[in-house]
């Protein structure tokens, strides 16, 4: 897998966890891009973040990203309203895996109130190790660019 860069953002919810996934992903090797949220005690809205974040995953080969509030549902929604990005909320190892393996996620999801940081830490590993599978997955790929 071709990762150029990971960038990351969160509401407040997901501050805390955010720093510690940045810290993780920075030990393993990566260049991390931190694109907010600054502060847990200042409240903002996870759309702005997502949309931030997907601009940047969008418009930038090998880029990928990861985002984090209070359960995952909101930011990941508020990112796949973007036609590039297959923003994938997870919430195991499995889970993360298979969303790179059969759906070519460039987006990991997850809730800082739903996974503990030993969850978070195996999945950004699997998530970031994983080669799309291709083949018969890729049809349906690219069926996401069309639905609805």
């Amino acid at each position: 897998m071709n990762i150029k860069r990971i960038y990351i953002a969160s509401d407040h919810a997901g501050f805390l966890v955010k720093d510690e996934s940045k810290k993780l992903l920075l030990d393993l090797g990566f260049e991390v891009v931190d694109l907010g949220a600054n502060s847990a005690e200042v409240s903002v809205d996870y759309p702005d973040f997502a949309q931030i974040l997907c601009q940047k995953v969008a418009n930038e080969d090998e880029a990928y990203g990861v985002l984090i509030c209070g359960t995952g549902i909101g930011i990941s929604i508020a990112a796949n309203r973007n036609p590039d990005i297959r923003c994938a909320l997870c919430h195991d190892t499995f889970t993360a895996t298979m969303a790179r393996e059969h759906n070519d996620a460039n987006v990991l999801a997850y809730g800082a109130r739903v996974v503990g940081m030993g969850v978070v830490q195996e999945m950004l590993k699997a998530f970031f190790s994983t080669e799309f599978a291709g083949g018969r997955h890729q049809k349906r790929v690219d069926k996401l660019g069309c639905c609805c």
